[in-house]
């Protein structure tokens, strides 16, 4: 249920941003930021949040994280502007960070098996597709029927059902030795990740060569050294680069980056195209969407099962050629597109990423020791975040315009398409490359190294 309503409440508010633009008066870029408010807080506590998870107790932190969440939901219904609607979404994040890599770390100890484990993590890929084909249709139902603040409610019944069901169900867990705090590392991150996406969004108004979006650079730049140098010479560091020698890991998270920089930029793009571009109401935009989102939720669990018989090289290729593939169908679309022309663009993408997700996060978490399951998956979840906030920053700031004619919005969208195809190929070719031999043979020294095996 916790992952359901996370997973709700990304692609549900993409499908009410017009409404939200209209309604508040939101300019692009605060659009932007009432997505990247959640995602990039998410992505820079989720790490914190596997720890204290670890320390804490599981099920305590995650009950924690579903009270903030819905505490958030319901004052972001009742925003009076968008700077309190951001402000809102961020308090979401906070809670919505304790809740992913904590209901991660409980399938990691519950699932030994590894098999069992693969088919789990495809129902968990399996209950992110259901949220991500009921969100464009629940959304922009709500949003023609009533108003884009019905959005937040639906979060607050299931938050306070998963709050019960949680007390009563979820057994409480903890790491027998869990790590020290690390508030450096952690401010690091911070820094690192606001000001990265911080500068993206800004740079069109201000000027890529502006003197605030170099100096913002040069934070991220700065942030990221001082991270690698700090966390190398800690015991327990926030973010334990030993996890990156496993080829395997490394690659999961930055083929997790990209699916989640697509997924991003997609929802983005087409969210703006359908209701601005070709002038459809906020429902008809989510059900023509909602092939895209049922492949996807189809295809996750069957993936979870593939790869826990055969591996995830297969899963991670069609994942790659899936969304690739359609981002190249969805350059040449123009106002007056066919509806079959933007269906099978659709379904190619739902496909793809229902491929990706299991793959992806079989390998970040297995081989690592349990008891830092928290902290492992979490790290997971991070460069999903990171690569969503990433995703609507990028692809906002070089494709989409404020203003224009339905010709000109739907051309503009044209460079976000072929980034989003980029990512696609890099999938292809990280998937291949971390699932052979060579790869295998790190990631089980890695597991040595923590004293797994």
């Amino acid at each position: 249920m916790s992952l359901f309503i996370v997973g709700l409440d990304g692609t549900i508010v993409n499908v009410a941003l017009p409404s939200i633009r209209a309604d508040l008066g939101a300019s692009v870029s605060e659009l932007q930021w009432t997505i990247d408010a959640y995602t990039l807080v998410l992505a820079s506590l989720l790490l914190l949040s596997g720890s204290m998870a670890d320390r804490f107790g599981r099920a305590r932190v995650f009950k924690l994280g579903l009270l903030l969440f819905t505490a958030g939901s319901l004052l972001c219904s009742v925003a009076p502007d968008v700077r309190t609607l951001i402000v809102a979404r961020m308090l979401q994040a906070v809670g919505g960070s304790m809740l992913n890599p904590v209901a991660m770390s409980i399938i990691r100890n519950t699932f030994t098996d590894p098999r069992e484990r693969a088919q789990a993590i495809g129902i968990w890929g399996g209950v992110i597709g259901i949220s991500l084909a009921l969100g464009p249709v629940l959304g922009g139902a709500l949003s023609d029927g009533g108003s884009w603040r019905a959005i937040f409610w639906v979060n607050v019944p299931v938050g306070l059902a998963a709050i019960v069901l949680t007390s009563r169900l979820v057994p409480e867990s903890r790491a027998p030795r869990p790590r020290r705090p690390d508030p450096v590392g952690q401010a690091l991150i911070v820094v690192l990740l606001a000001a990265t996406v911080f500068g993206i969004i800004e740079a069109p108004g201000q000027g890529w060569l502006s003197a605030q979006t170099l100096v913002l650079a040069a934070v991220s730049v700065a942030a990221l050294a001082g991270l690698i140098a700090y966390e190398r010479r800690r015991p327990e560091p926030v973010i334990d680069l030993r996890f990156f020698r496993s080829a395997p890991f490394a690659g999961a998270t930055l083929m997790a980056i990209a699916a989640f920089v697509s997924l991003g930029g997609f929802l983005f793009l087409n969210t703006l195209y359908l209701q601005e571009a070709r002038g459809l109401r906020p429902l008809h935009a989510g059900l023509l969407t909602l092939p895209m989102a049922a492949a996807a939720a189809i295809l996750a669990p069957l993936t979870g099962r593939f790869v826990g018989r055969r591996g995830a090289r297969l899963p991670l290729i069609a994942a790659g050629l899936g969304m690739g593939a359609s981002a190249v169908l969805l350059t040449r679309v123009t106002p007056d597109t066919s509806t079959a022309y933007l269906l099978l663009a659709y379904v190619l993408f739902g496909i793809g990423f229902g491929c990706v997700n299991a793959p992806i996060t079989n390998a970040a978490v297995s081989g690592m020791p349990a008891a830092q399951a928290g902290v492992a998956a979490a790290v997971a979840s991070t460069s999903r975040m990171v690569g969503q906030s990433l995703g609507v920053a990028v692809v906002g700031a070089v494709a989409v315009s404020a203003t224009g004619t339905p010709e000109q919005l739907a051309a503009a969208a044209g460079p976000g398409w072929w980034i989003i195809a980029g990512c696609g190929l890099f999938i292809v070719a990280a998937g291949v490359a971390t699932t052979g031999e060579w790869a295998l043979r790190t990631a089980r020294a890695t597991a040595r190294e923590f004293g797994t095996t």
